[in-house]
């Protein structure tokens, strides 16, 4: 990844943040790489750039489409996601260690989080790299398929169907619930969902459970 895609990525990220009507995001990469790393060019201490901090900021649901190296850079940017799909040949590494670097996109602070600390661990001090196998038995991708294009299709289209704000508002909770105090969180979650009750996707529901239909849900 180049200086100048960092910056691209970051842009987009922030747009579609902006933009209420998005329902999915999908990351992708063509080529035979999600993302093998940064070039000489990025420092992604010194750039000012972070466009997996844009992502995460991102309230609709966030997929990865990883394949090839999902490496460095790359690995910060899926781990900033919510859902992370691997084709059967993913790799995964955060060697910035080898450079006499820190990942610094959240990386040290998100891979634990998802992965454990004893694989983080392995993979930060260690530039331990793993396949998808591993990643998945960690819990660092939750699906390894052979056609990641399809499967990614497939949860976006469901993802597509359901309620833009309890969508929004589950991964508002997801996020911020394990910061808090388990009571604290509880009282969260019951924030949120008064809330929704007074949506009209909330009463748009209720309708269509009622009259045996989908649900025609318009994110207000």
């Amino acid at each position: 990844m180049t200086l100048a895609e960092a910056r691209e990525l970051e842009w987009a990220f922030i747009e579609i943040a902006e933009q209420p009507d998005v329902r999915v995001v999908v990351v992708g990469a063509n080529g035979s790489d999600f993302c093998s790393g940064a070039a000489d060019d990025l420092d992604p201490l010194r750039s000012g750039v972070n466009p997996a901090a844009a992502l995460a900021a991102i309230a609709c649901p966030v997929i990865v489409a990883a394949h090839g190296r999902t490496h460095s850079v790359g690995l910060e940017i899926a781990l900033a996601a919510d859902i992370r799909i691997a084709d059967d040949e993913a790799t995964f590494a955060m060697a910035q260690v080898d450079h006499d670097r820190l990942p610094c996109w959240g990386g040290t602070q998100r891979l634990p989080r998802l992965a454990g600390p004893s694989m983080a661990a392995l993979m930060l001090l260690a530039a331990v790299e793993i396949d998808a196998s591993q990643a998945h038995q960690c819990g660092m991708v939750q699906r390894v398929v052979g056609d990641v294009g399809l499967a990614v299709d497939e949860i976006a289209t469901q993802l597509e169907a359901l309620a833009p704000l309890a969508l929004a508002a589950t991964k508002q909770a997801l996020s911020t619930g394990p910061e808090m105090p388990m009571r604290q969180a509880l009282e969260f979650e019951g924030d949120l969902n008064h809330l929704l009750q007074t949506t009209a996707d909330r009463a748009e529901g209720l309708r269509a459970f009622f009259d045996k239909r989908p649900a025609r849900f318009e994110g207000r």
